[in-house]
């Protein structure tokens, strides 16, 4: 390549990558413009509830223990999509006519 297209090549990618602010004394002249990331949004990769995200899965594991009520009193909560009952700090998942005593980690 020669010399001067070699100088025009990168002087054309200098401006589009953010101008020379420097050189000549002219404003920062960009082709492309600002990000824009929220931090604290999920769907921003350095954000706090996107790590938390994506490195905690809750999983749920079946025990081989079945009631055939719940005790009292019961809430329901979602975990990753299933509903499962709390009552008094112990999951149960129904389970046809009973429900089944869940670990969840």
């Amino acid at each position: 390549m020669k010399r001067s297209t070699l100088g025009v090549v990168t002087f054309a990618l200098g401006l589009a990558l953010g101008g020379f602010p420097a050189a000549g004394g002219f404003e920062s002249l960009s082709l492309v413009s600002e990000a824009e990331a929220v931090v604290g949004r999920p769907v921003t990769p350095v954000s706090c509830a996107g790590v938390a995200r994506r490195t905690t899965r809750r999983v749920i594991r079946r025990t081989t223990i079945y009631v055939m009520t719940l005790p009292a009193p019961c809430t329901v909560v979602v975990i990753e999509g299933t509903s499962l009952h709390l009552c008094g700090g112990t999951y149960y998942q129904p389970h046809g006519s009973q429900y089944v005593v869940v670990n969840v980690d």
